[in-house]
C-alpha cells in the first residue's frame, strides 16, 4: 500500500504508535519467549502484486524486515532468533536467475549483521548446493562476530529440517565408529537428548514461538525437530508488510497460552 500524506495518513500514524505502545505495556517480561524463529515468507508474492521489474526488490524489502524485527527482538531482551531464509529445496528448485540476487542479498545481510550491535551470527544448515561466495560470507559473519555476547541469530541457509536430523545422526554414529563402539552400545546411545546435541543448533534452546508470515500454515521443513513443544503464530500479512505491531500481537498471544508442555 503505497504512504500518503496529509493529516489523515498523520492522524493514522499517530493512531498507530499509541496502539503499539499500549501494546508494549501489555506484554510482561517475564512471559516474553527466549528464542523465537521467524519465517518471512511471500516476498516474491508482494513484488508481483506491486508489479515490480524483478523478485529481488521483494527479497530487499523482506531483507529490511528481518534487520528491523531483529532490532524489536533485541530491544525486549530475547536471547535467541533463528531467520529461515534458504531452504535446501530453494537451493534444488527455484531458477537460478532468481536463485542468484538472493543469494547476495543473504550474504549482504550476515555482513551487516555480525557487524552491528553485539550479536553473534551462526549459519545453520548445509553448504551443499551453496556458491563459495555466500558459503565464504557465511563463515566471515560466524568469525567476526563470535566473541559476541549479545543476542544469537541463526541464519538458516540452506537448511532443511529432515537433513538436519540425518547428518545429527551421521555425525552420532560417524563418532561412535571412531571411538571402536559397537552397534548395540550405538542403539543405546540414541537418545532424543543426544540427538539434539548433535542438530545445526545444538546447545541452544528450542524455539518458544515461530512465526510465519503471508498466511501460509505450515513449517516447510523448518526446525522440525526443535518446533516439538513450539508455539506457532501465523500471520496474514507478506514478509515486506510485516510491522512491530504484528510481532507485539505474536508476544502478546504467546504469552496468554497456557504452555503444558506435556505435563
Amino acid at each position: 500500500m503505497e504512504r500518503r500524506s496529509g493529516i489523515g495518513s498523520k492522524s493514522r500514524g499517530l493512531l498507530y504508535r499509541l496502539y503499539q505502545g499500549r501494546l508494549r505495556k501489555q506484554l510482561d517480561p517475564a512471559r516474553l519467549p527466549r528464542h523465537v524463529a521467524m519465517i518471512i515468507d511471500g516476498n516474491r508474492r508482494w513484488a508481483r502484486q506491486r508489479g515490480l521489474s524483478s523478485t529481488d526488490h521483494g527479497y530487499l524489502a523482506g531483507a529490511d524486515v528481518y534487520r528491523d524485527f531483529l532490532v524489536w527482538c533485541d530491544d525486549l531482551g530475547i536471547e535467541h532468533v533463528t531467520l529461515y531464509l534458504l531452504s535446501t529445496d530453494n537451493v534444488a528448485k527455484r531458477p537460478a536467475a532468481e536463485l542468484d540476487g538472493l543469494l547476495q542479498i543473504i550474504g549482504d545481510l550476515a555482513e551487516d549483521l555480525s557487524r552491528y550491535r553485539d550479536w553473534r551470527v551462526q549459519h545453520v544448515g548445509s553448504d551443499e548446493g551453496l556458491p563459495d561466495a555466500l558459503v565464504s560470507a557465511l563463515a566471515a559473519a560466524e568469525a567476526r562476530s563470535a566473541a559476541n555476547t549479545g543476542m544469537h541469530i541463526n541464519l538458516a541457509v540452506g537448511y532443511g529440517g529432515r537433513r538436519e536430523i540425518v547428518d545429527a545422526i551421521r555425525t552420532i554414529v560417524r563418532e561412535h565408529g571412531r571411538d571402536g563402539g559397537t552397534l548395540e552400545d550405538l542403539a543405546d546411545d540414541l537418545t532424543p537428548e543426544k540427538i539434539g546435541e548433535h542438530l545445526y543448533t545444538g546447545g541452544q534452546p528450542d524455539p518458544d514461538l515461530v512465526i510465519r508470515t503471508s498466511g501460509e500454515q505450515r513449517l516447510s521443513d523448518f526446525m522440525l525437530w526443535q518446533s516439538a513443544h513450539s508455539e506457532f503464530y501465523f500471520v496474514e500479512a507478506l514478509g515486506p508488510d510485516f510491522r512491530e505491531v504484528d510481532f507485539l500481537r505474536a508476544l502478546r498471544a504467546y504469552a496468554e497460552r497456557d504452555r503444558r508442555l506435556g505435563r
